[in-house]
């Protein structure tokens, strides 16, 4: 009996010192990232946490209203002006033909198309100074009023530098 108590003893004290390798563990992974812009021509989200998410536009209930979007953008370029156009024509869908939200984009007050031909959206002189100039999308309401669904689209904006 008394050889059994030593050894109980010792069993109870590994135990406790073994305790820590069965406590719980989590893991966090997450994906880090940075674009670094030439310092001569650049146009980029003001706010980054924004661009790679999908942008929600307010509903509004109680006048059955579709709210924009409205994000800033760091640009400076310093040789011309910075041109803009859509890639494509921009709308939300649901699915059904007939059912679109057509977007109106703009850019420091510009409005944009798909046309080939991009327009002029910042000039030279703020181009070579640099700034902060509004992107803006606002819905355009459909012939027939808002439909219920649930809707998703893309726009796409190309920048380029006018020819000095």
């Amino acid at each position: 009996m008394i050889k059994q108590s030593p050894i109980a003893l010792w069993i109870g004290v590994m135990a406790l010192m073994s305790a820590p390798v069965f406590a719980a563990r989590e893991e966090r992974t997450f994906e880090v990232s940075v674009d670094i812009p030439t310092l001569g021509f650049y146009v980029i989200p003001a706010e980054s946490n924004w661009i790679h998410l999908q942008q929600s536009l307010p509903w509004n209930i109680s006048n059955s209203t579709l709210g924009g979007l409205r994000k800033n953008f760091d640009v400076r370029h310093d040789t011309s002006a910075l041109q803009a156009r859509l890639d494509s024509q921009p709308y939300l869908s649901n699915g059904l033909d007939g059912q679109e939200i057509y977007l109106r984009v703009s850019f420091n007050g510009r409005e944009l198309s798909h046309d080939p031909q991009p327009r002029e959206v910042v000039s030279a002189a703020q181009a070579m100074a640099g700034g902060r100039f509004p992107l803006e999308i606002q819905p355009k309401v459909p012939a027939g009023g808002y439909r219920p669904g649930t809707y998703y689209g893309s726009v796409n904006l190309i920048f380029s530098a006018a020819a000095p």
